[in-house]
């Protein structure tokens, strides 16, 4: 016979767990939009693979997280340190329909928090676009997650992890464990697989403009329940991480063309949704602790700089090929140091440097940034070596060229590539090749008038 559930304890809220379902379903919607965000930015014959390593994401970290992700970063510290959860919680083990987080849920929780996890490792393919094996990165997604993401989640989010209640950093919504750890992991497996021979001679253009605006705008409507879901309420600092995420995106798109226009001599559609990402970025640590003022100045300076950083891997020769170290790294390293700086009492109950409240919260921030870093890079470096000693992480040099890493076409060329070939008199065998062959017909016509 069954029986109804029982009912929920008085501590539940039904308005906040009503939010927090709208903020974890756009969270999820994040990884969809890093998928057209990335797949636009590449060359065509990549691009399905680009889509398709978001969505590897979005599948194995959501059961690497119901398997024993949960209860590694949210169970019951071990040893009281303040670095992993136990494992109590395995397979969302003793987890009841009216088991509560606070007020909310636990699945509902626990599904939020699912979201920063996928959202973090889908970001990393951005460093290694082009030029990655997928079986790589299947085994890569896993290892990360458990290595790297867990342990800092526990970290941070955790209320015993021993970033926020040892040392007392403030990282309102996942600037350490997501951007910073990201930008970082980003960088790690960029060097391990090694920039391809014409990196520094070779243009990268986007293949889809449209298509790269498409994603950022998922990313920016997804970015409000982020930041603001993770104040776990619809009340109180909700509302202030909710315009400071606006407020930080818009500050960025005015600094950034401004050093794009004094550095080339135009702005582009490419820089302007960059210079967005970079805002909400950097926010993302900031949005709960600063008032208003604080996010513009956070949204300001971090499109100045991040505009400069993008630009750093010609100079050292590291392929972060979509940017994920000068936008993510720096944008969260930027964000973080801003809380130190601008974190106001009548917002996050704490005061930073230029709001009277000293050197100390500025200080525990730097601490908080250099474990993590240390943390990250290191531990990140050792799994992709591995993973490229063992099953292979980086494609070969012959697999970089036609016909890529796709075995499917994204566009349908096909009527187009038989015109190519009646008017040049051969087979046209890639995207490429067909546009070398228009280019030439188009120059030829030009040259005959």
């Amino acid at each position: 016979m069954n029986t109804a559930p029982a009912p929920m304890p008085t501590a539940y809220d039904s308005g906040d767990t009503a939010w927090l379902l709208a903020a974890t379903a756009m969270v999820l919607l994040m990884t969809p939009g890093l998928a057209f965000f990335y797949g636009g930015m590449v060359r065509t014959k990549h691009i399905l693979m680009m889509i398709k390593m978001s969505f590897a994401a979005l599948a194995f970290g959501t059961l690497v997280w119901w398997a024993i992700g949960y209860s590694l970063a949210f169970g019951p510290d071990v040893g009281g340190a303040g670095l992993i959860g136990n494992l109590d919680h395995v397979f969302m083990h003793d987890i009841e329909l009216n088991t509560l987080t606070g007020h909310i849920p636990t699945y509902v929780y626990s599904t939020f928090q699912m979201g920063f996890a996928i959202i973090t490792v889908a970001l990393i393919s951005g460093s290694i676009a082009d030029r990655a094996t997928m079986k790589g990165w299947l085994v890569f997604v896993v290892l990360w997650l458990l290595i790297v993401y867990i342990p800092l989640a526990h970290w941070v989010f955790d209320q015993d992890g021993w970033i926020v209640k040892h040392l007392g950093a403030l990282d309102f919504a996942g600037g350490l464990p997501v951007e910073l750890n990201s930008g970082v992991a980003g960088l790690a497996v960029a060097l391990v697989l090694r920039a391809p021979r014409d990196f520094a001679r070779r243009e990268e253009r986007p293949n889809n403009i449209p298509l790269v605006v498409i994603g950022v705008g998922l990313l920016w409507f997804g970015w409000f329940g982020f930041n603001s879901g993770s104040a776990l309420t619809d009340q109180g600092t909700a509302s202030a991480a909710f315009i400071n995420t606006q407020l930080g995106a818009a500050g960025a798109m005015v600094t950034w063309p401004l050093v794009e226009k004094w550095r080339t001599g135009t702005v582009t559609t490419m820089g302007v949704v960059s210079a967005a990402v970079a805002g909400m970025v950097a926010i993302t640590p900031a949005c709960g602790e600063v008032d208003t003022l604080g996010a513009v100045i956070t949204g300001l300076v971090v499109g100045a700089v991040c505009a400069f950083a993008i630009t750093l891997k010609y100079r050292f020769d590291v392929d972060d090929t979509l940017d994920v170290v000068g936008v993510h790294g720096v944008g969260g390293l930027i964000g973080l140091i801003m809380v130190g700086l601008f974190a106001t009492a009548r917002i996050s109950g704490k005061e930073g440097l230029f709001y009277g409240g000293g050197w100390g919260l500025l200080g525990k921030q730097l601490v908080a940034v250099v474990s993590v870093i240390a943390f990250s890079f290191i531990l990140t470096w050792i799994i992709a070596k591995a993973v490229d000693l063992t099953v292979g992480f980086r494609a070969e040099d012959e697999y970089d060229s036609v016909p890529g890493t796709d075995r499917e076409r994204a566009y349908d060329f096909q009527t187009a590539e038989r015109l190519g070939a009646l008017v040049s008199g051969k087979a046209v065998t890639s995207d490429d090749e067909l546009v070398r062959q228009i280019t030439k017909l188009l120059r030829a016509r030009e040259e005959s008038k």
